[in-house]
């Protein structure tokens, strides 16, 4: 059986404590990531919404990292929105940022009515790399 390990940014154990999850879950070589959020350091959502998809990014590359993992590690993406149609510009153009050219990694877009306060989150598969 394979063992789960709890990965958890540092300096962030305290929300995640909070509210009983983790950050992500390693399971061999792949990394399961929880839905990461525009938050401000108290855990409360960044009011700006362009500021709150970058910082959900943050978040996301903070937890990839503590595990070993970078943006070109993900193999599967989910975000979910309260408002696509009128989100759907400002999330492009942080996501051609972080993504500006192929192998895009293949994503799933859903829209949805509640995110605790916020607008926008991001929830990841990736693949880790193999230590040298």
């Amino acid at each position: 059986m394979t063992q789960r390990e709890a990965i958890i940014p540092p300096g962030r154990d305290a929300l995640y404590e909070k509210h009983g999850y983790s950050a992500a879950i390693r399971s061999g070589d792949l990394l399961f990531v929880s839905g990461q959020v525009g938050s401000l350091e108290d855990g409360s959502p960044e009011p700006d919404f362009k500021k709150q998809v970058e910082l959900a990014f943050e978040r996301l590359k903070a937890t990839l990292a503590t595990a070993g993992a970078t943006f070109e590690d993900l193999i599967d993406v989910t975000t979910f929105h309260t408002d696509p149609e009128n989100q759907f510009d400002t999330i492009m153009e942080v996501k051609n940022k972080i993504f500006p050219q192929k192998p895009y990694p293949n994503w799933t877009a859903v829209g949805v009515t509640w995110l605790a306060g916020f607008d926008f989150e991001i929830k990841v598969v990736a693949r880790l790399p193999q230590a040298a």
